[in-house]
């Protein structure tokens, strides 16, 4: 295969490919028959790459670089798993592909530089996230995105209930109490203190196996958020004893048997949503402080200069603006071009390219969401 389909952003290849480099963005479908037309939509967009790799002298890259793309439009498989949208980078030496979770804007181009933008807005959203379905009996755990989620395969050794947890540690007072009314319901006792006192250490004892199984099995390699959904006064005990920081301040107070799949993922979707936005308005925020402060500017010249001299720590571009030309990563000055040269794409993505090689933040914004009107808006570091 020619190809290869990657998840993580940025791959190093992005920064360290010399061109003539291919970037292609195509909303894509997920099922049939909408995804039909993807192939041809594709097949379109080539033409455009063909059309500006014309006006390049160097036949054996030109070659090397469409023999790529062309496999991607004949693989027959390839389209019939697609999401919402791709993002293929491709040059002489290697090309790959990226399988996003959110739609984006056919765009095609052929530049000394990839083009970045609408892949960085891709990722800076969470988009998966886990849910640990929690009772002091036992506990499940699903993947999920938007658009629905599935249990997690556990290998069938793995001790899930408290009695396969605790075994022989498991108290006398608790054996004698069961649960009613499902694994979700709290348990039910009663007399004495005691009694309460050890059903509570047998349940902490419980929790602090599950957070540390949850968090080294999935959350440290997997790194996304963790949804915890339980009745409401599990949710105090198991945040009191976790050691995860991938699990999330809010969760879902029920227990996950009570919900039906598409009430629950709507649920789940609401805190992945708000988490989103919140992120974003803490990063205008930041920028409004810093401006205020002298510590940022919207002025392009100056964000070109500062980001140039690697002061740039956090930037937010306005998604869909393009700027013909180009950076000088060297000495910071800009060449205006037309994006039918294969030597110029965007001054922005330019921008949001040294940002992140010299270690800063980028964020793209919609238009209502962006501080001011040019386009661009910088927090700059510290001297």
């Amino acid at each position: 295969m020619a190809y290869e389909i990657v998840r993580q952003f940025p791959k190093d290849m992005i920064f360290k490919e010399v061109g003539p480099l291919i970037s292609l963005y195509q909303p894509t479908h997920r099922s049939s028959p909408d995804n039909k037309q993807d192939p041809i939509v594709f097949k379109n967009l080539l033409r455009v790459i063909e059309k500006s790799l014309e006006q390049l002298p160097n036949d054996d890259a030109v070659h090397s670089i469409m023999k790529s793309l062309h496999e991607i439009k004949e693989d027959e498989d390839f389209w019939m798993h697609t999401l919402d949208g791709i993002a293929v980078f491709a040059s002489s030496n290697k090309c790959i592909v990226y399988n996003l979770q959110i739609p984006v804007k056919e765009y095609a181009v052929v530049a000394d530089r990839f083009h970045i933008t609408p892949l960085i807005k891709a990722f800076q959203s969470v988009e998966e996230y886990q849910l640990l379905g929690l009772s002091r009996e036992n506990f499940s755990l699903y993947q999920g995105n938007r658009y629905g989620f599935e249990e997690m395969k556990i290998h069938p050794d793995t001790p899930r209930t408290m009695k396969e947890v605790l075994g022989s540690e498991l108290s006398g007072p608790y054996l004698s109490h069961g649960s009613y009314g499902g694994a979700g319901s709290p348990t039910m006792y009663h007399g004495h203190g005691d009694v309460k006192q050890e059903i509570d250490k047998d349940t902490e004892k419980y929790f602090r196996y599950v957070d540390s199984f949850v968090f080294e099995k999935y959350s440290k390699k997997t790194k996304r958020p963790l949804i915890l959904v339980a009745l409401k006064e599990y949710h105090s005990e198991f945040r009191k004893i976790s050691n995860n920081p991938y699990l999330l301040e809010k969760g879902i107070h029920k227990s996950i048997e009570s919900f039906d799949k598409d009430e629950l993922l709507e649920k789940a979707r609401s805190l992945i949503e708000a988490i989103n936005k919140e992120k974003l308005q803490k990063v205008v925020e930041s920028f409004a402080g810093a401006e205020a402060e002298s510590l940022g500017s919207s002025d392009l010249a100056r964000v070109i200069k500062a980001a140039s001299e690697g002061r740039v720590e956090t930037i937010l571009i306005e998604e869909d603006i393009v700027l013909p030309g180009k950076i000088d990563f060297e000495t910071g000055k800009v060449r205006v071009g037309d994006n039918d040269d294969p030597e110029f794409d965007d001054i922005l993505d330019d921008l949001a390219e040294l940002v992140i090689s010299n270690g800063g933040d980028v964020f793209v914004l919609d238009k209502d969401e962006m501080p001011g009107d040019t386009g661009v808006a910088a927090i700059f570091r510290y001297s």
